[in-house]
């Protein structure tokens, strides 16, 4: 599949909403879909790809394919662990009636903050994490990013270029449609 990400907002889709609360990702109708039980997946025509598999960048420049693996790398390794820690302590164990562990709380949104330094600079120079179109590893962050402010950070406009970015991305007709539980969109 080719796809241009910019058009995403286009394409007819169908949203399936999981209560990850009730582990429902790790039940036997969804393992039969994804079998690491991992959210999101993707369905295209029958062809089933978890985490975004098919919006790879649909180019052949080499630099194009390597810059979006970089994006990807600093998604999963300074942003993800640290906002999924912060969110867990103030936002998922409190909802499961769990104490917050401040500390942990601290010290992830501390190393957050500096990773998030990083992502300032290199959002100085470009317009989006991979360069300066927008690809899937700049919506990967949404989820988590949206829970931080849930949780009562404000971590995401703390840095000048973050904000622009942040705003940006959050600010996309595909995000607003979707991020109220809309079920279904046929044309937007």
């Amino acid at each position: 599949m080719s796809l241009k990400l910019g058009d995403l907002t286009f394409l007819p889709f169908e949203f399936h909403p999981i209560d990850l609360a009730a582990r429902e990702q790790k039940s036997p109708e969804y393992l039969a879909k994804q079998p690491f039980g991992q959210v999101p997946y993707i369905v295209d025509d029958g062809f089933y790809a978890d985490q975004g598999t098919p919006l790879l960048p649909s180019s052949s420049d080499l630099k194009t394919i390597a810059l979006f693996e970089q994006a990807a790398s600093i998604e999963q390794n300074a942003f993800d662990p640290y906002a999924t820690k912060c969110v867990f302590e103030k936002v998922i164990f409190p909802l499961q009636g769990l104490t917050t562990n401040q500390e942990a709380y601290d010290q992830a949104h501390q190393t957050l903050d500096m990773k998030l330094a990083a992502y300032d600079q290199i959002l100085g120079k470009q317009k989006y994490l991979a360069g300066d179109e927008l690809t899937i590893v700049d919506l990967f962050h949404l989820s988590w990013g949206v829970l931080l402010k849930a949780g009562g950070s404000d971590i995401m406009a703390s840095k000048p270029n973050v904000a622009r970015w942040w705003n940006e991305i959050t600010s996309r007709p595909a995000w607003l449609a979707v991020k109220d539980d809309v079920q279904s969109v046929d044309k937007y």
